[in-house]
């Protein structure tokens, strides 16, 4: 049973942890914090495995963990902020600005968003998420969603301008 197990969690991982990486790093906004919360919610969806790979909702439990986990690290008195400029992982799944320095400008002002409005945008515009899967992942109400991804979107339009163009999800 416990080899059943590992190998069904190593499979899942081996295929999934690449785009849960790319979740973490959006949301945290440096890779190595990334790297930490991916470790720590792996250890954590495997302590549950039995019990979320029944449900099989797994990538949702394991973003719930990294969303969790990274709202932890900033309630942390000691945590301090850093702006690190580094290249996304994973880019050719995200739909960029053509311009560097336009993606630059624009991933600089989505790591200037509160942590909660920064999550429901990567939820939502970089894992194509629904507002009901943001709301069951970051346990708010749907409502809470919409207005923080509204409150997101207008504060990057005044940060970058009318350049950006944001296609609204439904």
């Amino acid at each position: 049973m416990a080899e059943l197990r590992d190998r069904e969690f190593t499979a899942w991982m081996t295929a999934r942890q690449g785009v849960m990486f790319r979740t973490a790093y959006l949301v945290a906004g440096d890779r190595q914090t990334a790297e930490d919360l991916v470790q720590t919610a792996a250890a954590k969806l495997y302590l549950a495995w039995d019990r979320v790979s029944a449900h099989g909702n797994v990538d949702a439990y394991m973003r719930r963990i990294i969303i969790n986990e990274h709202n932890s690290l900033w309630r942390r008195p000691w945590k301090r902020r850093e702006d690190v400029a580094e290249e996304l992982p994973e880019s050719s799944y995200v739909d960029e600005p053509a311009d560097p320095l336009e993606a630059e400008e624009l991933w600089r002002a989505v790591r200037a968003l509160p942590a909660r409005q920064r999550a429901v945008i990567v939820l939502r515009y970089y894992e194509d998420l629904s507002e009901a899967e943001i709301a069951e992942t970051l346990d708010i109400s749907r409502g809470t969603v919409k207005s923080q991804a509204s409150k997101a979107i207008g504060s990057l339009r005044a940060r970058l301008g009318t350049t950006f163009q944001f296609e609204e999800k439904r």
